[in-house]
């Protein structure tokens, strides 16, 4: 039986990178001891299984030594823009998954002759934070009222996408890679990235955050958006980055989803933290964390209170459950933006794409569930 000379050094790295656990990956491939140990070597099938269980590219296994991995887009998720180390397979894969499909729009507008978007790098780093917002919610018709009576963060966040999607936004929302429900997406390692672009801009939400968190990550690659920055993000509110750009997109954020002025009004410094918190954070639709920060900045409550709150909110949340469930073709059509996903089905039915493509880019391979996902959009045959 012909086998490959894949080093052993090499195969310690595609399972140190996939980030699965050890005796897992030696449950699922009972010969990694053996080529770890170098005492056996993999035939080629046997190889590609597991590259394909590692999230590996199957050609690094035949180089010399592990590479480096960079995120391919500034990353901002860290103080002074050092970046975080060592990204997984399944953020570098989304990534890339979505600047394909970025790339296809962007040629589908162009044969369109569709003009650029005006609000692409509208804005600038150091600008009126107040007046920004109110440009943002301007363009896309935010409605404060309405997003306040919208009966839970669901549907406020659903509101809020659509009123993006409807400006020229590409906005994924998604908790896994690509349709993949085996490789959940981990919000302790990015909370959402902005693909700048004048004719496509892409904002993609990693559906595993809770919902509340989602709206402030949406606003926050809005401003990214704004000011044509691509970059992934981490949107610690409740902290200051050392990097002016994630601190004016969070200030800018935090404007457009609780407006100052609105909140003096309506935060009542005299009640119960707790209740007071809960409260405005319903009214808003908006983080707990969100809400405390605002309050610390009218002066409502001292560092002090703030530190306490915010420590015992991060507990809390971190036991709340991310998005999933809902209708399938829903869902599918969030994953990969209803605007995006609309596109490629009327032009794949007109004969300008291929099915195999519109397949690849929507991460499925039956006709029957292009049928339906067709008719969950308005558009069939």
């Amino acid at each position: 039986m012909l086998r490959v000379d894949v080093k052993p050094e090499m195969v310690v790295w595609a399972c140190e990178r996939s980030g699965i656990d050890r005796g897992e990956l030696a449950r699922r491939i009972p010969q990694l001891l053996s080529w770890v140990g170098g005492t056996m070597k993999p035939t080629l099938n046997q190889l590609e299984n597991f590259a394909r269980v590692t999230h590996t590219p199957v050609g690094y296994l035949f180089l010399p030594s592990p590479i480096e991995e960079n995120v391919p887009i500034p990353d901002f998720r860290t103080m002074e823009g050092s970046g975080v180390a060592n990204p997984s397979p399944d953020l570098l894969d989304t990534i890339h998954i979505c600047q394909q499909r970025q790339e296809w729009y962007r040629d589908y507008a162009r044969t369109l002759r569709e003009p650029p978007l005006a609000f692409v790098n509208s804005a600038r780093v150091g600008d009126d934070i107040e007046e920004t917002a109110k440009k943002i919610r301007e363009a896309i018709s935010f409605d404060l009222e309405a997003r306040r009576q919208a009966p839970t963060w669901t549907d406020a966040l659903r509101q809020f996408i659509e009123q993006a999607d409807n400006i020229g936004i590409l906005v994924m929302v998604s908790g896994v890679v690509g349709s993949n429900n085996t490789r959940k997406l981990a919000p302790q390692e990015f909370r959402g990235f902005a693909l700048s672009d004048d004719l496509a801009p892409l904002i993609f939400i990693n559906g595993a955050d809770t919902k509340a968190a989602q709206m402030f990550t949406l606003a926050h690659e809005l401003a990214h958006v704004w000011i044509g920055q691509t970059g992934l993000s981490d949107v610690p509110f409740v902290s200051a980055p050392d990097n002016a750009t994630e601190l004016w997109c969070n200030k800018v954020a935090a404007e457009l989803l609780v407006p100052l002025d609105t909140f003096r009004d309506e935060y009542d410094s005299s009640a119960i933290l707790n209740e007071e918190m809960n409260r405005l954070a319903r009214r808003y639709k908006v983080s707990t964390l969100v809400i405390l920060r605002r309050m610390l900045e009218v002066g409502g409550i001292n560092r002090i209170d703030f530190n306490e709150a915010y420590a015992r909110e991060i507990e809390h949340l971190a036991n709340i459950p991310g998005g999933g469930g809902g209708n399938f073709y829903l869902t599918l059509a969030a994953r990969a933006s209803k605007r995006f996903a609309r596109a490629l089905v009327a032009s794949t039915l007109e004969g300008r794409s291929s099915f195999t493509e519109a397949f690849r880019l929507l991460g499925f391979r039956k006709m029957s569930t292009f049928n339906d996902l067709g008719h969950s959009l308005g558009i069939g045959i």
